[in-house]
């Protein structure tokens, strides 16, 4: 089970994963938006409690952004609370974009939202927050490999959350998703 605050492009990223003939063939994947495009807080508050009423779920992920400059309230409690509850977290900051991005090119430098979004379209071409999953997928392993050098960068130089900037760990989840990414 898989709860998003985006309703087009993490939504429309995991749809496309999910319809990756070996990701049909293993994995039962359910997305729920977030209908009131929640803080990340509500998010993992929504998830803990749909994964202590539904026995059916073997995992539940949030995916959600740190916002820059202004991030999230609550972001320590979220982190918190998913982890006391076994709630996976797939968090990208500034946002989501920057997953995008990553598919496309190394990104080291510091972003904020609107420079993310805007570099995104730019890469790939599109003018809305919809984006094309196909165009991304035969890319993932690439992006998979540059977030997780971010990861280990941000842990060498000892950056901590939410100032890991840039950052994704949507690797995980697509590791979770598709064990081979």
């Amino acid at each position: 089970m898989i709860f998003c605050e985006g309703e087009a492009s993490e939504p429309d990223y995991i749809n496309a994963v999910k319809r990756l003939p070996q990701v049909q063939r293993n994995v039962a994947v359910n997305i729920e938006i977030d209908p009131e495009r929640g803080v990340p807080l509500t998010l993992v508050e929504r998830a803990v409690a749909r994964l202590k009423s539904d026995a059916e779920i073997d995992e539940c992920w949030c995916v959600f952004d740190v916002e820059w400059p202004r991030h999230h309230p609550n972001l320590d409690r979220a982190l918190r609370m998913a982890k006391t509850n076994g709630i996976k977290l797939a968090i990208s900051t500034p946002c989501f974009e920057l997953w995008l991005i990553l598919h496309f090119q190394d990104q080291t430098a510091f972003l904020d939202n609107r420079t993310a979004e805007s570099l995104s379209r730019r890469l790939e071409g599109r003018t809305g927050k919809r984006i094309d999953g196909s165009k991304y997928l035969p890319l993932r392993r690439d992006a998979s490999k540059r977030a997780a050098a971010l990861v280990d960068r941000h842990r060498r130089d000892q950056t901590v959350f939410p100032n890991d900037n840039p950052s994704s760990t949507m690797h995980e989840l697509l590791a979770t998703i598709e064990p081979s990414s």
